[in-house]
């Protein structure tokens, strides 16, 4: 397994808590950005690779490599929706997983937020990341990395 970051809007107590995770799990973790990314540690388990900038291009760049069995840290829809069909996992920053299921659902739902907000007749956006949601998150990755250790 190796875990893919979308790393432009994940927030950087994620990326710190991922660092961590693979020090101790010993997990190639790619972070993934079309800006530059401080505060990434030197680590044999932690590297990062710059794309372009324009729409999409470290989706695009996590699809390319992506193998099965990988985990992505996303709180984009619609690659979390492609990551898991294509038989990997997919991690929302505020610690839920996404499966075929709920994944089809959150779409159909940010689908029409997005067509409400677009029409004037709903403001605002996702709420703020919470100290919950970060013992939610390490919680769900402790629980994927455990899986993945040999017995």
């Amino acid at each position: 397994m190796q875990i893919w970051v979308d790393a432009d809007a994940c927030p950087q107590v994620i990326k710190d808590i991922l660092f961590r995770a693979a020090e101790r799990a010993q997990v190639p973790t790619t972070l993934v950005s079309n800006m530059a990314l401080s505060r990434t540690p030197s680590s044999p388990y932690v590297r990062t690779i710059r794309v372009a900038k324009g729409f999409d291009g470290a989706d695009q760049r996590i699809l390319q490599e992506l193998q099965a069995g990988d985990l992505v840290i996303t709180a984009d829809l619609p690659l979390a929706a492609e990551v898991v069909a294509r038989g990997a996992q997919a991690l929302d920053p505020r610690g839920e997983l996404y499966s075929e299921d709920n994944v089809r659902e959150r779409l159909a739902v940010r689908n029409l937020m997005q067509a409400l907000r677009s029409g004037g007749e709903l403001l605002g956006g996702p709420a703020p990341f919470r100290l919950g949601d970060r013992h939610l998150f390490a919680n769900q990755l402790d629980r994927l990395l455990a899986r993945q250790r040999p017995a």
